[in-house]
């Protein structure tokens, strides 16, 4: 049950992760939980941050380095599944259309978001050994993959952005441009509370006797 409601409210704190609406949402999440705030200062997207998490936190409590980080990358993981479901639609489109150019792009995009979707999918997983273990060795053997897999999304993602060049660009690409910059702001924010999260880990296991 706790699974499921974790799942259920990732899917809502993601509908509000939309990166043209984060500026505002910085002041208009000013009273929210105090604990969120401070700690998406150290991401790079911190309005992005704030919004996104901010609505989660009314709805529980998240009070430590490791829920942050669990709820973040979940919610990458989320923008990048919605952003692969959308360019699937479209790439089946162009391929039964005229436009092949716009295909390549679209299909060469899509293979680098899948890419994404795969290894956040797997930093998730690790996150969740990473939380079990106690002993300094293995939590730093944990702590590396998650960021091998996190960085690697956020390289695929930005590969992705790269395949859309210049300002002047049809209706369809700015729309997939954004949702692309999209998951990959919020996949830099999730590495950084990850960071965090790891850093404070690593602490605690080596002060044990």
């Amino acid at each position: 049950m706790a699974q499921l409601s974790l799942y259920l409210l990732v899917i809502m704190v993601s509908l509000f992760c939309n990166s043209s609406l984060a500026e505002p949402a910085f002041a208009r999440h000013s009273q929210s939980n105090g604990y969120i705030k401070d700690s998406c200062r150290i991401t790079r997207y911190p309005s992005l941050c704030l919004q996104c998490l901010s609505s989660y936190g009314n709805s529980t409590t998240i009070q430590s380095p490791e829920e942050l980080a669990q709820v973040a990358l979940s919610v990458s993981l989320y923008r990048a599944q919605y952003t692969r479901a959308y360019m699937l639609k479209v790439a089946k489109e162009l391929e039964s259309s005229k436009a092949k150019g716009y295909y390549q792009t679209v299909k060469d995009c899509l293979a680098e978001i899948n890419d994404s979707v795969d290894q956040l999918s797997q930093s998730i997983r690790e996150l969740r050994r990473l939380g079990q273990e106690t002993v300094a060795n293995d939590i730093f053997w944990h702590i590396s993959n998650v960021e091998t897999w996190v960085s690697a999304a956020l390289t695929d993602a930005s590969t992705c952005l790269d395949e859309f060049p210049g300002h002047n660009m049809g209706k369809l690409k700015a729309t997939i441009k954004g949702k692309v910059l999209n998951v990959a702001q919020v996949t830099s924010n999730a590495l950084a509370l990850f960071h965090r999260y790891a850093a404070a880990k690593y602490r605690a296991a080596n002060k044990k006797p």
